[in-house]
């Protein structure tokens, strides 16, 4: 091959590279699918995925990933830049203070205690919760049940659902270590509904009739009944992001913090909007100065 030979075949194999870089034309960029991933707090799951598909139908270069494994795994996993927003029930680890990762309230999530249907015990006081999680109860015959043993079925260390029963409830006891540990809502409901004299704790939204929901110091979990300060067991559920978020994570945090997803999925997937919830820290506030 000559030298004007060569010298084509550079310019030809030059525009074939330039051709593959730019498949789409000069609208390639534009057109490059982004990606949003998030995980945490398996309590908030199914509300995120709720507004998923809408916020893709929406914005059609966006793919939201959603994932759960515990509360404490997304702000540590947000923290490291692994994910883009890291959920949690609870608030920001001591350790992950001051590391620049910002806190954005998504909605309340309410807590509800489950037994297994053979329980003839409708609703516990405070004091009876904390003293059968820490093993100071341990037959129903002391709360008013039958003589049957108490199985007490919850959650891991890594679990946000965990940290906010020993915070609403234990406070400063701990939990037994006579209990059985499920890593999700619907396994502590299936033991619960599986185990005659089991007790456990799960989400509100994962609540069905394969178990028996109680009150608490006699009120029955509802969103006006937690706004009236009567039902206190509940927690924010947050959306941790590494800085202000920006670009399409800002578009997709936006998204569930709007007006339309507020109002369209949340109190319906079984949480508590964020106006409800400022209702209701109002409430508890209330209740607490009398």
């Amino acid at each position: 091959m000559g030298f004007e030979g060569k010298k084509n075949w550079f310019f030809f194999a030059a525009a074939l590279v330039l051709m593959l870089l730019l498949p789409t034309g000069c609208g390639g960029a534009r057109n490059q699918t982004v990606k949003v991933s998030a995980s945490g707090s398996s309590a908030l799951l199914p509300l995120l995925k709720a507004g998923q598909e809408d916020f893709q139908n929406m914005h059609e270069n966006i793919t939201v990933s959603l994932s759960a494994g515990g509360s404490f795994t997304g702000q540590n996993q947000a923290a490291a830049g692994y994910v883009d927003i890291g959920s949690s029930d609870v608030q920001l680890q001591v350790s992950l203070r001051g590391k620049g990762l910002r806190e954005h309230i998504l909605a309340g999530i309410p807590f509800v205690f489950i037994v297994n249907r053979d329980v003839p015990v409708n609703s516990l006081t405070a004091r009876q919760y904390a003293d059968i999680f820490s093993g100071g109860v341990s037959n129903w015959k002391e709360v008013g049940g039958r003589d049957r043993p108490v199985t007490v079925v919850g959650r891991p260390f890594s679990s946000g659902s965990r940290a906010a029963i020993a915070d609403l409830v234990l406070r400063n006891k701990k939990f037994t270590d006579n209990q059985i540990i499920f890593d999700s809502n619907g396994a502590v409901r299936a033991a619960v509904g599986t185990t005659p004299g089991a007790i456990g704790y799960i989400d509100a939204a994962y609540v069905d009739d394969s178990v028996k929901e109680l009150s608490f110091d006699g009120a029955k979990y509802s969103v006006e009944n937690i706004i009236a300060g009567k039902y206190p067991i509940y927690a924010s559920g947050r959306l941790y992001t590494r800085g202000d978020p920006k670009g399409a994570v800002k578009e997709f945090i936006d998204f569930v913090l709007g007006e339309g997803f507020q109002d369209k999925y949340v109190e319906k997937s079984g949480f508590i909007p964020i106006a409800k919830l400022k209702k209701a820290k109002q409430g508890r506030a209330q209740t607490a100065k009398n």
